[in-house]
């Protein structure tokens, strides 16, 4: 199955690192189309006198690949895609198969080209990528630079459809003085970004799916105002995200209506209130230490199931979010300082409930320069030395993509890395407008890339269908995810966005068939499952990363 996907603007080194967890595990196929924020890349064997600008002084990156080629640019405007392939009967990954995996990848986009009205593109001899005017003045309009090693393949194309070409003026385009590079727009061309990638993966399609293919793609239309106001640079907000702006976003990927707030709940979904003796003892020490729960602030409905059975999941970096996802309760308001004496209440909170597993997760601080990932390493090593046979779960916001903030995170030794994917490509702008699809999935390869045990979830009843959940739980299986739990959506105020579905009990225990099947160790899914129920249960059903029982010098 040739698994495609439109990921709209992507930073590099998530796509690359992206990129390489795919190319590394497993043999699943992937096609990533995406644009870029701009970048200058070069392979190991590029000459640097190409380069003819200080990246950092035009605004843009600069990253050293491996791949083959020379000095080329990504940007706004330009197509570039990223087949993860694995090439039957290519095993040799020599310079033959090289050059016919090139060959191949070359008839693709001159196929796609040819069915958007782009006629007599072509190769030019010596020359690698696709080009116009064969027999006038050659003008190159999509480069290419691949990786192939033992059959697999990474790395690609970058197809220009209306970049600006100046910024080409600042390289020698992979390492070719003699002719220009142009565009779609440039050649008269007025095809939409749209309509390339429809016709790509077309052209791929027929190359490589020869098992079927299947296609997602986030939202392609975005507006500034759609982020929350830390995401716009403009500091706190003062109110959850209006529900008239979620369900618009949501009626233009399609969702319309949903169930009112009046409506009873089916009969599964009704999770029973128990004040029990463990949950007010549970409650006693979280008052006693001052502590906050996400059980608490999201208004979890296992709390009483889980809080009874001495189980619950610890908020740090305060209660209040710099985000503004559409299904979530957790306060919006201004930020509050990080209590730096916080870790050490976890831990002694751990300590006094005689936790084997300890949960963690944090509001997203996008306020702070780390995004909070110095408190969670605190925590955890607090917990580890207060309880050193506990077991440390994470549940981690994205860090804004920042991978040094991540590796923060990781040094600390968490037993498990836990980063919600929460909803299929489609959905991600409608109801997390300041998060993105390919971020996650870059948070989670690098996580299981450094082989940490590493968790996602998906929240279902906001508009998505059966099999798209099918295809994010591919995505989690492609890049190592070795436990995902899927859970029923509950809407918390009007605020919020409405359930489009309830979804029957037995579309979760299909879920969980599905997901086994593709490579996932563990899936925890039902209508009231959430991030952390059963998180201990969970931990003990996978083999447990390198971090298990490190205790932190």
């Amino acid at each position: 199955m040739l698994r495609v996907r439109w990921l709209g603007r992507v930073r590099y080194r998530e796509a690359l690192d992206l990129q390489r967890r795919l190319f590394s595990h497993g043999t699943h196929d992937h096609l990533l189309l995406l644009e870029h924020d701009h970048v200058f890349t070069a392979g190991p064997n590029a000459d640097q006198s190409n380069l003819l600008v200080d990246p950092v002084e035009v605004g843009a990156d600069y990253e050293r690949i491996e791949r083959g080629g020379d000095v080329t640019y990504h940007g706004p405007g330009q197509l570039t895609g990223y087949p993860i392939l694995t090439l039957r009967g290519r095993r040799g990954g020599g310079l033959a198969e090289t050059a016919a995996y090139v060959n191949d990848l070359e008839q693709v986009l001159i196929d796609a080209l040819a069915a958007i009205g782009l006629a007599g593109c072509g190769r030019l001899r010596g020359y690698p990528g696709v080009w116009v005017d064969l027999d006038g003045t050659p003008r190159k309009i999509a480069a290419i630079g691949v990786r192939l090693r033992r059959g697999r393949t990474m790395h690609g194309f970058a197809l220009n459809v209306e970049p600006d070409l100046e910024w080409f003026e600042r390289i020698i385009p992979c390492g070719i003085r003699d002719f220009a590079p142009t565009s779609l727009r440039a050649e008269g061309n007025s095809a939409t970004m749209r309509r390339v990638v429809d016709a790509v993966t077309g052209a791929a399609a027929k190359k490589w799916g020869e098992c079927g293919y299947e296609r997602a793609d986030v939202a392609w239309r975005h507006r500034p105002s759609d982020l929350s106001a830390f995401s716009r640079g403009l500091g706190p907000g003062s109110v959850p995200m209006p529900a008239p702006r979620s369900r618009a976003r949501l009626a233009e990927v399609g969702v319309y209506g949903g169930i009112g707030l009046a409506e009873r709940k089916p009969p599964w979904l009704r999770a029973r209130m128990d004040a029990n003796a463990g949950y007010l003892r549970l409650r006693k020490v979280m008052r006693e230490h001052d502590l906050v729960t996400v059980c608490e602030e999201a208004g979890c409905p296992n709390i009483f199931e889980c809080w009874g059975a001495g189980t619950a999941t610890f908020m740090i970096n305060g209660e209040r979010c710099t985000r503004a996802c559409g299904f979530c309760l957790v306060d919006t308001r201004r930020p509050i300082a990080v209590d730096i004496d916080e870790p050490r209440r976890v831990a002694d909170a751990v300590a006094q409930m005689g936790l084997t597993h300890a949960v963690v997760t944090a509001v997203a601080r996008d306020d702070l320069a780390d995004g909070g990932a110095a408190a969670f390493a605190r925590t955890i090593t607090a917990i580890k030395l207060r309880s050193p046979s506990t077991g440390v779960e994470v549940l981690v916001p994205d860090f804004s993509g920042d991978p040094a903030s991540l590796q923060v995170v990781l040094d600390a030794g968490p037993d498990i890395l836990n980063h919600n994917i929460e909803t299929v490509p489609r959905l991600q702008r409608a109801v997390r407008p300041s998060a993105g699809y390919a971020r996650s999935l870059a948070v989670l390869a690098r996580s299981a890339a450094a082989g940490h045990t590493t968790k996602s979830g998906i929240i279902v009843g906001m508009g998505e269908h059966d099999h798209e959940v099918d295809g994010t739980l591919a995505d989690l299986a492609a890049i190592g995810v070795q436990i995902v739990t899927i859970g029923q959506y509950l809407r918390p105020t009007s605020h919020h966005i409405p359930v489009a579905r309830w979804v029957a009990p037995e579309a979760f225990d299909r879920w969980r068939d599905v997901g086994e099947s593709l490579g996932i160790a563990h899936v925890e899914s039902s209508p009231l499952t959430r991030s952390s129920y059963h998180a201990g249960e969970s931990a003990s059903a996978v083999q447990l990363g390198p971090s298990r029982h490190h205790v932190p010098a």
